[in-house]
């Protein structure tokens, strides 16, 4: 038996996604759906999704949200591309799209015309907005953190600032695959498929849903996360020798007596000003400076190292390509090994969660536009001559060498 044949099946083995979707928040619903097993075929214009040649902060988007995926390149301004998607589109479980709105419908691909070929069809669509007043809006995760919330929070007073990663993008990808696969459940009872909508905009309404509570529960707003008022006393970066910076928490009464006897700072464990968190908390304006002081003679790694000793919350300072050799991450296998476009090979984060104890993993490198366009159509039923003439070019509709 061969490892394939020995692996347990994956939870959406058998379902079948075509996605018509760039950028990350599509392909991040893609990308879900497809490390939890699901056939997933995505369909690129003519010269492969635009996304595979961005810069920049977009350099890695394409190899990591497209794995697992198949590519089929169509031309769909042509009525052949458009006949081969509807084609594709009665042999899907899910159709999912990023595109703007109407987009779908003048190409005769939206929600209504799928659903009259194919009526346990599960459509999701990934927008800027829930249909409402600001609908006809265009949408880009930096645009809803501002007029979300989220940048307020984010940076310091009077300097709204973005977080830094695509993160209503990211999670709202993330929801349309919830949607998809609570709509999938429900076709189990019901035979019928659905429309699945999820949105930036009330993606980042949900991100800062715990600062809206606040000020119903408080009256008070709430203050940008660097001016806030921490609920507790020692939860913030130290400046250490050498110029390091690490994070430093103690966040209950008997983390402060563990601290204070791990340091041997007796005089403040005495101290009757600091004898609870709230006590320490109002006393910030002074503990903060004569901790800082005391701490900055030790390095980093002896801090972290007798705060693990302790129990103690603590973390390094990290970027993000200091992540490919963290000893967790590369214990724990949550780094895969993938393909980038041009043949080098990298590692790349897994889905953060596992399934009887294992991480899903890489089945399929990120693919080269139209990689397997040829066997995708074969199974629409194109003939060989068909198949030929249309990768050959005499009907534009398919791009790509199978």
């Amino acid at each position: 038996m061969s490892p394939a044949e020995s692996a347990p099946a994956l939870p959406l083995q058998g379902i079948r996604v075509v996605e018509f979707t760039h950028m990350v928040m599509g392909p991040t619903c893609g990308l879900v759906l497809a490390d939890l097993g699901a056939e997933v075929i995505k369909v690129e214009p003519p010269g492969g999704d635009a996304t595979r040649r961005l810069l920049g902060s977009g350099a890695g988007f394409f190899p990591l949200f497209n794995r697992n995926k198949q590519s089929l390149v169509l031309d769909l301004q042509r009525p052949e591309g458009r006949e081969v998607a509807l084609r594709l589109a009665t042999t899907a479980d899910v159709v999912s799209e990023n595109f703007k709105p109407g987009t779908m419908k003048k190409l005769g691909l939206d929600y209504p015309a799928l659903r009259r070929l194919n009526e346990r069809l599960v459509y999701v669509s990934h927008k800027g907005f829930l249909p409402g007043p600001y609908d006809h809006r265009t949408a880009l995760d930096e645009v809803v953190q501002m007029m979300g919330g989220l940048a307020y929070m984010t940076g310091r007073p009077g300097d709204p600032l973005r977080a830094g990663s695509s993160v209503n993008d990211i999670m709202g990808g993330l929801f349309g695959a919830i949607g998809a696969m609570a709509a999938l459940m429900q076709r189990a009872h019901t035979g019928r498929g659905q429309e699945v909508q999820s949105a930036l905009f009330e993606n980042n309404v949900f991100l800062v849903a715990q600062h809206m509570m606040q000020f119903a529960v408080t009256g008070q707003p709430a203050a940008p996360m660097p001016a806030r008022i921490s609920a507790w006393a020692v939860y913030d970066v130290f400046t250490v020798q050498g110029g390091e910076q690490i994070f430093l928490a103690v966040v209950s009464d008997g983390q402060w007596k563990v601290f204070c006897a791990a340091f041997g700072f007796l005089d403040l464990q005495t101290d009757a000003r600091l004898a609870t968190n709230n006590d320490r908390v109002r006393a910030r304006d002074w503990l903060m400076p004569v901790l800082r002081e005391r701490l900055r003679h030790h390095s980093a790694a002896e801090l972290s190292a007798v705060f693990e000793r302790e129990g103690l919350p603590f973390a390094p300072i990290t970027r993000p390509e200091q992540l490919f050799d963290d000893p967790h991450l590369q214990a724990t296998g949550g780094l895969a090994p993938v393909t980038l476009p041009d043949g080098r090979p990298t590692q790349a984060p897994l889905l953060p969660l596992t399934l009887d104890g294992a991480r899903p993993g890489v089945r399929l490198q990120p693919p080269r536009a139209g990689q397997h366009t040829r066997e995708i159509l074969a199974g629409l039923g194109y003939g060989p001559d068909e198949v030929q003439a249309l990768l050959a070019g005499d009907t534009p509709v398919a791009g790509g060498p199978g």
